[in-house]
């Protein structure tokens, strides 16, 4: 399943893939992965893009 929501916060804190992978450790490819709903993130990463936006674990990555 796309995560919509990582997408979304990404994009409103005016940021690209490459700016949010760069400031969390990891290749454009993995937030473009994760994203499109193919690669499931460690927890140490998803905490990680959640410091970085400025959102909770819950508002990213956890359905409702």
């Amino acid at each position: 399943m796309k995560n919509l929501k990582l997408k979304s916060a990404r994009a409103l804190s005016d940021m690209s893939q490459e700016q949010l992978a760069e400031a969390v450790g990891v290749t454009r490819q993995t937030i473009g992965m994760i994203e499109a709903g193919k690669f499931n993130p460690s927890l140490q990463l998803c905490i990680a893009i959640c410091k970085t936006l400025g959102k909770t674990l819950d508002e990213l990555f956890w359905e409702v």
